[in-house]
């Protein structure tokens, strides 16, 4: 076997790890691209999950007009404890863009003003609360 087969089969061999080596780098970069997609997927979904809960709850804090003002005040806040709105909102924050971060924050306000509406003694059937909730 001369020199010139011997670099032949060596940079074939060379070629054929570097080909290798890219294939499965790429596969790995895909595999944490899909992972990270998923993890955010999921927090999206339980943030919004929480979002409903917690508007669930400001409902039914509205709804309960023969309820004293303050055991509905206590209500609204509870709502926002109990949904995990906050906690998940600020991991949104950390791992979403921009634009995502930016809607779920407006959504976000948008339940706190409810329930600074009901805690401020706002029913069901009042105009603003109305307003309020369908914005």
């Amino acid at each position: 076997m001369g020199w010139g087969s011997l670099l032949s089969t060596v940079l074939g061999a060379a070629i054929g790890v570097l080909s290798t080596l890219a294939a499965d780098r790429a596969r790995a970069k895909r595999s944490r691209e899909d992972s990270d997609q998923n993890i955010r997927r999921e927090l999206y979904a339980d943030y919004l999950a929480a979002l409903a809960r917690t508007r669930n709850h400001l409902r039914l804090a509205a709804r309960s007009r023969d309820t004293p003002l303050e055991d509905r005040a206590r209500k609204a806040m509870e709502a926002f404890q109990e949904g995990n709105a906050y906690e998940l909102r600020y991991q949104v924050a950390l791992v979403a863009p921009a634009t995502v971060v930016d809607a779920s924050t407006t959504a976000f306000r948008a339940l706190r003003d409810l329930r600074d509406l009901i805690e401020d003694g706002a029913t069901h059937t009042e105009r603003n609360y109305l307003e309020l909730r369908d914005h």
